[in-house]
């Protein structure tokens, strides 16, 4: 069913939100998002402890930490889009979480690799409820001039939850040991997840579209109307090669400092919440705003905005992965992943302009299925298989070779697509206005 409820705390005038509801609620989605990555990223910083224990190779650590969720997270994220854009996307958020959040703590259960890869699995279904419907329900609570600012604002919960992740996470695996910083940091989403229905309204869908059709489109006509849009794949594929970057490096970085610089696990995980978690926000929060701001005179800004992320990062996250001084690698991250941030709120943004309000949710997902399959999936893996066939014949060198290919590949196809999408994008607007009855 699809309840098409109207937040009693509205405009008079308008029947729009209120500036203050709006927020409350966006403020609520991120930190629903950053729970998400929370239980995401934890893994990451426990999986040399956990490595040891159940003896596992890089590539292991890579299908672990990549490609088997994404599998799942991507997969599942295409039927569960379409009944967002069908019914209550408040509700498939709440369920979404509490099972995340359910199969986080069950983790630190198991007793072998088999175990924790269907644990992961279930993390991943859980997770696939959460993004897409959020998308689609900030895109009706606040209107196109501030869609790129909000957006970003929530995705700046993937680095609140990479910083409490990795500094909660590696702080409780060395008082309490990894299994029971799984159970604690998974209980917590599911009480966010009962108290959710009573904090969040189900907004009117399409509010600030008008002379849009209320139709429900199927998954065809969605599929239809994204085919004919070149820029939206373009714009995908650039935050696919982007994403490979952060995750295949970032997913190995923790390992890294343990490895080459004599990092303990608590040590890493402190220094990491702060430049990549801190960061990152500000980053994914800055990027939004500004694309917003540029962006009224010129849309195609929320496609330059991206690549001048990218390209000013590129020398500091190579000398994070050359330098053998600890201490100025942990400098040089903080702007890295300021700017590495940067692509994904101009990025959501701006595809949910190409479609009408119906489609947001699914084209969130299928947005997020092309980042995670190459980014998510393939990013780790790659580094992982990358390492290990480089050990023998680089030694103690083999991560560090493996995360740098990584790096010039993703930034050279990456910011090809983002290029690509910029000639693209006035071809795709035009496309866009004629979707309008």
């Amino acid at each position: 069913m699809d309840d098409q409820l109207v937040n009693p705390e509205t405009d008079e005038q308008t029947g729009a939100p209120t500036r203050g509801t709006a927020w409350f609620v966006l403020f609520i989605l991120t930190l629903v998002y950053t729970f998400n990555f929370i239980d995401r990223q934890i893994l990451v910083i426990l999986q040399e402890p956990i490595k040891v224990e159940l003896n596992l190779s890089d590539a292991q650590l890579g299908l672990l930490s990549g490609f088997s969720f994404a599998l799942v997270y991507v997969t599942a994220g295409i039927p569960i889009a379409w009944l967002a854009d069908r019914g209550n996307r408040r509700n498939i958020i709440a369920l979404s979480l509490a099972v995340w959040s359910g199969m986080t703590a069950i983790s630190g259960l198991v007793s072998s690799y088999g175990q924790l890869v269907a644990a992961r699995l279930g993390v991943g279904l859980g997770e696939a409820g959460g993004s897409p419907p959020a998308h689609s329900l900030l895109s009706d609570y606040f209107p196109q001039d501030r869609r790129g600012t909000a957006l970003s604002f929530y995705s700046s919960g993937i680095y609140l939850g990479v910083l409490a992740g990795f500094a909660g996470g590696g702080y409780m695996a060395e008082v309490f040991g990894w299994r029971m910083a799984f159970f604690i940091v998974g209980v917590p989403g599911i009480v966010l997840a009962l108290a959710l229905p009573t904090l969040i309204k189900e907004p009117l869908r399409g509010r600030f579209d008008k002379g849009i059709s209320t139709e429900k489109p199927t998954l065809g006509t969605t599929l239809s109307l994204l085919y004919e849009q070149r820029a939206f794949w373009w714009i995908a594929g650039g935050c696919a090669f982007t994403a490979l970057i952060s995750y295949g490096n970032g997913n190995f970085f923790p390992s890294y400092l343990m490895r080459s610089h004599n990092m303990s696990i608590s040590e890493v995980g402190f220094a990491l919440a702060a430049v990549s978690g801190v960061a990152g926000a500000i980053g994914t929060f800055g990027g939004g705003m500004l694309a917003d701001f540029l962006g009224k005179t010129e849309r195609r800004w929320y496609i330059w905005v991206p690549i001048l992320g990218n390209v000013t990062a590129l020398p500091f996250m190579a000398y994070a992965i050359f330098s053998d001084r600890t201490e100025w690698i942990l400098y040089v991250l903080f702007p890295a992943n300021i700017l590495n941030s940067l692509y994904l709120g101009p990025s959501i943004a701006l595809c949910h302009t190409l479609v009408t309000p119906r489609m947001r949710a699914m084209t969130s997902a299928i947005l997020f299925f092309v980042i995670n399959m190459i980014g998510l999936g393939a990013g780790p893996l790659v580094v992982g298989l990358l390492s290990d066939a480089f050990a023998d014949l680089l030694g103690a060198q083999n991560l560090r070779a493996a995360m740098l290919i990584v790096l010039a590949f993703g930034f050279i196809v990456g910011n090809g697509c983002f290029v690509t999408a910029s000639k693209s994008l006035n071809r795709a607007a035009d496309t866009s206005d004629r979707r309008v009855v």
